[in-house]
């Protein structure tokens, strides 16, 4: 069985509940079962923020991750808060302002939130940007489906600018394996 749990985290207005919603589409277009959950705090927007996806080439029978294969965090308060129960060998993907230490996992860390705002010049594109880097170090779901499903869920009128975001993020997730 071919089962993954991704915990992505950050700060409410990120747009990661949006970015797990993606990726779980991906999933389906890609032939595989998928479910999402989200959570965050009462505060909204700034507070802490995950949104949690499974994918699995077999029926999913719990909805929640119990055992996290990658976890993406964009914020210290979102790692410190939801960066715990990583299995041993799963990759952790965070922004390059996040202070992570683990002995047992793979860390990537990448400038994300500084390409959306001063290379792509769009904040709100920071969850496309993580999702492109998530899916070049994980291969999770296809990049075809990825961006599938990326212009599927956008604004119309901004899918250029989404495009964009994704490849760029992608290529910085390449960068990221060398």
């Amino acid at each position: 069985m071919d089962k993954h749990e991704i915990r992505l985290s950050g700060s409410g207005g990120q747009g990661l509940i949006l970015a797990g919603i993606i990726l779980a589409e991906a999933a389906i277009i890609d032939g595989k079962n998928a479910v999402q959950t989200q959570s965050y705090g009462p505060e909204a927007r700034g507070g802490a923020s995950k949104a949690e996806v499974i994918i699995s080439t077999e029926k999913i029978d719990f909805p929640k991750v119990r055992n996290c294969d990658i976890f993406l965090s964009l914020t210290q308060k979102s790692f410190d808060q939801y960066g715990k129960g990583i299995k041993e060998d799963g990759i952790i993907i965070v922004d390059h302002i996040v202070n992570s230490q683990s002995a047992n996992n793979k860390i990537y860390s990448v400038p994300i939130i500084d390409t959306a705002v001063n290379v792509i010049g769009k904040p709100m594109v920071v969850n496309i940007v993580a999702l492109g880097v998530l899916v070049a170090l994980t291969q999770i779901v296809s990049k075809e489906a990825l961006e599938e499903a990326v212009l599927d869920r956008v604004p119309k009128g901004t899918e250029e600018l989404n495009k964009k975001a994704l490849e760029m993020g992608y290529a910085m997730g390449e960068n990221a394996k060398k």
